[in-house]
């Protein structure tokens, strides 16, 4: 039996489901004012699930127990229930790998994060008098060990003293003037640049990718229009970073940060395209709320196989690329949602970041706030690195001269369909 039908049979058992003018009403498990309108003869259900994969939700399934239960003249209840057991597959964790990973983590980011940002090239001074200006790199590594660091600017004070004695800052760095560096503009492509370079020492491991989007909240509050439950909501603001990572390590290899309110959509050619400067695409994955002529097209002319999500109203009636796709999707459907469903490895990287760096940011102005959020992607980055190193024996090197090795490219286009 799997996940689907367990859930079917629980909401079987535990809601009360009769059939309303040749179909059947049932209700969410997670909304309580939530109704699906399921089609027993169809084999259809209005629910996400359904509508995003095609596939037999828990809510079609609730219904087919239902239908299958015989009532006696005494008033007792005879189900009759077809069950296929399956394997339940599990991925382990090399806890060994991961042990010694965390055990050397707080040294290794250090060491790699002062080796990342030695080489950001600094800009030209401005003649006149007053004190010199603080080092880019000084600042950008500052900045990014408070991210990692997680505490207050005055307990931070004593991990910025340790770094300089270690030699990673070219002067002593007083505490407060981090928050500064945070609001600093000259900042921003700094970070963004450096979240590309903390991930190309994997560009030999990672060949598929999966794109989404995310919010760390604020201390702002704001109101906004749900358009997916159709109500107005009002709650803390947030910083919307769209990135993409690979599926294996969960390294981020792009990412970007706009106004909260911009569609998933766009973003996708600009992150394709900085992850296909410094790796090999083979595939990209990502849900329907970036299917789109451009988007397909872009991920195929960047070397890889996009398998993106239909929508419950999609036809291949594009044509070119698009058309192959969606005929791949229709005639090939669980080889396709098994690569899709690498997605969720997208999740996994926010979640990781957000519970290890936190899901808010301090930061106060739209600059610091924006550039706190790269500072978490970079630190992601550098973990990663470091269970990389131990797992795939590779020593992470930064700004290596001259491109980076081009591999073997992929099949451009979908297996053929009859």
């Amino acid at each position: 039996m799997n996940p689907r039908e367990q859930r079917g049979v629980i909401i079987a058992a535990l809601c009360k489901l009769a059939p309303k003018n040749g179909q059947w009403v049932v209700p969410s498990q997670t909304e309580s004012d939530k109704r699906y309108v399921v089609n027993a003869d169809a084999g259809t259900c209005t629910c996400p699930d359904h509508a995003e994969t095609g596939f037999k939700c828990k809510h079609l399934y609730a219904v087919e127990f239902t239908m299958k239960r015989e009532r006696a003249d005494d008033g007792t209840i005879t189900e009759t229930r077809t069950m296929t057991f399956t394997e339940k597959k599990v991925y382990k964790r090399n806890w060994a790998n991961y042990t010694e990973a965390q055990a050397i983590e707080k040294h290794r980011v250090g060491e790699l994060l002062f080796d990342l940002c030695r080489r950001i090239p600094q800009p030209p001074s401005k003649s006149g008098k007053g004190r010199p200006k603080t080092l880019l790199s000084d600042m950008a590594f500052a900045a990014i060990y408070k991210v990692y660091c997680a505490v207050s600017a005055r307990r931070f004070g004593s991990d910025l003293s340790d770094a300089h004695a270690k030699g990673y800052t070219s002067q002593t760095i007083h505490p407060n003037s981090v928050s500064a560096y945070l609001e600093s503009d000259e900042l921003t492509p700094v970070l963004k640049s450096l979240v590309i370079e903390s991930s190309r020492p994997l560009a030999s491991v990672e060949t598929a990718f999966a794109v989404d989007s995310s919010g760390f909240s604020v201390c702002r509050f704001v109101r906004w229009f749900d358009e997916k439950y159709g109500v107005e909501r009002s709650g803390r603001d947030w910083v919307k970073v769209h990135l993409v990572c690979g599926v294996k390590t969960g390294i981020i290899t792009a990412a970007a940060i706009y106004d909260r309110n911009t569609g998933d959509g766009p973003v996708l050619p600009e992150l394709v395209k900085r992850t296909a400067e410094s790796f090999n695409v083979s595939e990209v994955s990502a849900d329907k709320a970036y299917l789109s002529v451009e988007n397909v097209e872009t991920v195929f002319a960047a070397g890889g196989t996009p398998y993106i999500a239909p929508k419950s109203n999609t036809t291949g009636g594009a044509g070119g690329l698009f058309e192959k796709m969606f005929h791949y999707y229709q005639f090939n459907r669980d080889e396709y949602m098994n690569h899709y469903h690498l997605r969720s490895n997208v999740e996994s990287s926010f979640s990781a970041i957000k519970r290890k760096f936190g899901d808010s940011v301090r930061s106060r102005t739209d600059t610091a706030m924006r550039n706190e959020v790269y500072c978490k992607l970079i630190c992601q980055n550098l973990t990663c690195l470091i269970l990389s190193q131990i797992e795939f024996r590779i020593e992470p090197v930064f700004w290596k001269s001259g491109p980076h090795p081009e591999p073997e490219r992929a099949i451009l286009q979908f297996p053929s369909v009859v």
